[in-house]
């Protein structure tokens, strides 16, 4: 498919990186300027979450869990003009309010956990990106749920970094913040997503990895755009790091694979 000035245009662009990383923020403008839908795909295992309280299914039970995934259809669809820029659906009904609630984030963390769980979310996450024009957030999009996205960026930073950042918006809530926990939780966090078993949280071979400490919302967002634009070159399908803050390669240079980890 291509743009309004005949230039092809990525379909499917996968964002991913660590806990603050600013992965949400940045797909909603990135997917607002491009007028595609931005799908966190966190919402799916909130969805089913909801899906296990209401049919009284225990954390604990892998199995049970990923049959009743299995017997609802889950899906994402744009509602422009929304706080998040889209809605979940199951069944057809919107439970975009319903799986916001405490009930749901308590139990979400143990349901998503299971590797069950995560292979029964698999197919409607394949089926909303097949649509097209979509920008997919999450941490294992690129290396797993869509190994073949036509641009994958895997957003970067410092843990003292994110944790700035966290401490920042939970001050501009007035909310109480204290940096040194709000570090420690990121670097908790950043120790369980790389060292799970299924998934582990990871730069794809192919993407393109955007350090952010030196950038701030908007910088980041044009940073993408440009990369965005610019797509399909030699960076943007074949991977290399792009720090948002410094020039970009020339079109049709990168650094293929130099310094990954």
């Amino acid at each position: 498919m291509t743009d309004s000035s005949g230039k092809r245009a990525p379909q499917t662009i996968a964002i991913d990186g660590p806990a603050a990383a600013g992965k949400s923020s940045v797909a909603r403008r990135v997917a607002d300027r491009l007028g595609y839908l931005v799908f966190d795909t966190g919402v799916l295992y909130r969805a089913a979450t909801l899906l296990s309280l209401r049919h009284g299914v225990s954390n604990d039970d892998a199995g049970a869990l990923a049959q009743v995934i299995e017997e609802h259809t889950i899906d994402v669809v744009a509602r422009p003009g929304s706080e998040t820029g889209y809605a979940v659906l199951i069944d057809g009904a919107d439970v975009s309010e319903a799986i916001r609630s405490p009930q749901v984030a308590s139990s979400v963390s143990p349901v998503s956990a299971h590797a069950e769980v995560r292979h029964a979310l698999m197919p409607p996450q394949r089926r909303i990106a097949a649509r097209g024009r979509v920008v997919m957030v999450g941490r294992d999009i690129g290396t797993v749920i869509l190994p073949d996205a036509d641009l994958k960026i895997y957003l970067d930073a410092s843990a003292e970094a994110r944790a700035r950042r966290r401490f920042r918006e939970r001050l501009s809530r007035g909310e109480p913040a204290d940096f040194e926990e709000i570090l420690e939780t990121v670097q908790a966090r950043d120790a369980v997503d790389a060292g799970r078993a299924v998934a582990p949280l990871r730069a794809a071979a192919d993407a393109v990895v955007v350090n952010t400490d030196d950038c701030d919302l908007d910088g980041v967002v044009e940073h993408i755009l440009a990369l965005v634009d610019r797509w399909p070159d030699r960076l943007t399908t074949g991977g290399g790091r792009a720090p948002c803050g410094a020039p970009l390669p020339e079109t049709g240079a990168g650094s293929l694979g130099e310094g990954r980890t």
